[in-house]
C-alpha cells in the first residue's frame, strides 16, 4: 500500500508561505490530478502536500485596470458561470465546459491546470493566445511571469520551491477576438488529442492583425506556432489564407506518437480544425 504524504493546511497565505519556506510542498487544490499521482501509481509521489483550498485569498474574478485576473483557486464552474468572463472571454466559458464531468469541473482550478503544467492541459492554449500574466508569490514578494516563460520544459513550471501561483492576469485589447477548439476520442470527459486557440484583431477591411496560435497537445509544452502566425498576419480570413495557414501549421508541428494518437493523426486534424475557424470567421 502506498504511504501518503503528511497534508498542511494552512488558512492564510502568511502561513502558507511559512510553511513553503521551511520545507519543499506540492500544493493542491482541487486534487484532480494530484490526488491520482499521491497513490503513486504514476511515478513518485510529493514528500509533503500543501492544501490550499482554504486560501480565500486566491479566489474570484475581477476587473483590474484593463484585465480580466482570475484567481488560482477560481474553478471550471466558476468560470462557466462568471458574467465578467461571458462578455469578455467567452471561450473560456466554452473550454471549462469541456473539462471532464460536474464533479471535477466543480472542484479542478485554472490555478491547478497551469501548475500541473500537462501539455494537454485544457485551459493553457487560451492563456499563450491571451498573453496571460501568472502571479507568484512568496514571503518577501511577488512577481509577473508571462506565460510563454511559465513551462520552460515538460511538466516543469517557472515558479520556485518556495512560490505559491496567485493569479493569472488576461488582458483585454480592445476588439480581440478569441476562438477555441478541443479534439478528444469524444466530446465529454477525454483527454485532449489537440486542443487550439487562436486570437486575433481584425481592421475596419476584415483584415487579422496581431495574431496568436497556441496549441496544446502536440509538444512536450504547450506552444505558439510563429510560422503560421506570420501567414495569417496582415491577411484576410479567405478559403486561400487558410489553405496556407493549415499546410504550414501541419509543417510546423512535430508531434508525438503515444496512447491517444499518432503523430501524423495530430498533425491532420490541427491542420483541419485551423481551416474550419478561419472558414468560419469567412463566412465561405
Amino acid at each position: 500500500m502506498p504511504v501518503e504524504p503528511p497534508v498542511a493546511s494552512p488558512r492564510s497565505l502568511a502561513e502558507a508561505y511559512t510553511l513553503l519556506a521551511d520545507a519543499v510542498h506540492r500544493p493542491v487544490a482541487g486534487g484532480t490530478d494530484l490526488l491520482v499521482q499521491i497513490t503513486g501509481e504514476l511515478g513518485d509521489p510529493p514528500e509533503r502536500v500543501l492544501d490550499i483550498w482554504h486560501l480565500d485569498e486566491l479566489r474570484g474574478i475581477r476587473m483590474q485596470q484593463n484585465a480580466l485576473v482570475l484567481g488560482t483557486l477560481t474553478t471550471y464552474a466558476e468560470i462557466r458561470r462568471s458574467p465578467l468572463i461571458a462578455e469578455f472571454l467567452p471561450a473560456f466559458a466554452e473550454a471549462a465546459a469541456t473539462i471532464g464531468a460536474a464533479q471535477i469541473q466543480n472542484r479542478g482550478t485554472i490555478g491547478g491546470n497551469a501548475m500541473n503544467a500537462s501539455p494537454a492541459g485544457d485551459m493553457l492554449p487560451l492563456l499563450l493566445a491571451c498573453d496571460a500574466q501568472l502571479v507568484a508569490g512568496k514571503r518577501d514578494g511577488e512577481r509577473w511571469i508571462p506565460v510563454r516563460e511559465f513551462w520552460p520544459r515538460y511538466r516543469q513550471t517557472a515558479l520556485e520551491p518556495m512560490e505559491l501561483l496567485l493569479r493569472i492576469s488576461i488582458p483585454l485589447p480592445s476588439g480581440r477576438q478569441l476562438r477555441y477548439r478541443k479534439v478528444g476520442t469524444r466530446r465529454a470527459q477525454a483527454i485532449s488529442k489537440v486542443v487550439m486557440a487562436l486570437a486575433w484583431q481584425a481592421d475596419g477591411k476584415g483584415t487579422w492583425h496581431d495574431v496568436h496560435l497556441a496549441l496544446g497537445s502536440v509538444a512536450p509544452t504547450p506552444i505558439r506556432v510563429p510560422a503560421t502566425e506570420t501567414v495569417l498576419e496582415g491577411a484576410p480570413p479567405t478559403e486561400a489564407t487558410a489553405d496556407r495557414a493549415a499546410s504550414t501549421l501541419a509543417g510546423e508541428l512535430s508531434p508525438i506518437d503515444d496512447v491517444r494518437s499518432s503523430a501524423d493523426y495530430r498533425r491532420a486534424v490541427a491542420a483541419r480544425v485551423l481551416h474550419r475557424l478561419i472558414r468560419d470567421e469567412g463566412g465561405w
